[in-house]
Formats: C-alpha cells, structure tokens, sequence
C-alpha cells in the first residue's frame, strides 16, 4: 500500500513567520525514516499505510502542542493499494507528458 499524504500544521498563536515550528516537524519526520518533500504550503510525507501517515500527524501534533494554545492543521490523503514510490512517480508521469 501507499499513502500520500500532503499537509500543513503549525501554530496560529505564534506570529507571523512559523518557520521555527515547521522546521521542528521537518526534523522528525526525517527521522520517521519516510520520503517526504517540503513544499512552499505543505509537506508531502509517503507512509506504507494509512495509519502510519496519521501516526506523523499526531507526532507532529504532540510536538507542538506544550508551546502552543492553537494549531491549525490541514491534511490530503491519497490512498492507493500499490508499491511505494508515487511521491516521485506521480510527478514524472506528468512531466513525461509534458514532453511529448
């Protein structure tokens, strides 16, 4: 199985930039050991399942919660009973047809 998983989390208590925030749950989940990308509104993380990809949401919650009174938090999941790989396959298919 594959999940992917784009989402958004950080405190809304904190000021304008949060980037300190996001960067703490950037570290853990590279330490979780999945592919992830970070994009300029999101992170994609890739999970052999469905609760391992809310499991990185929770963590991420946990970490956040003892310095913040409000998260807000955003999550799209794509579920598909297929080998790992789509966080980068699902780009090269579109830009191989965008070649032709």
């Amino acid at each position: 199985m594959s999940v992917l998983m784009n989402f958004a989390m950080f405190p809304t208590d904190k000021g304008a930039s949060v980037s300190p925030y996001v960067a703490k749950i950037i570290e853990l989940i590279g330490g979780l050991g999945y592919e992830f990308r970070l994009t300029a509104m999101g992170t994609i993380v890739e999970t052999p399942t469905l609760q391992q990809a809310l499991d990185v949401v929770d963590k991420a919650y946990k970490l956040l919660e003892p310095d913040c009174e409000r998260v807000y938090v955003s999550i799209n999941l794509d579920i598909r009973k297929s080998d790992l790989g789509r966080i980068d396959g699902k780009v090269k298919s579109v830009t191989e047809k965008l070649k032709k």
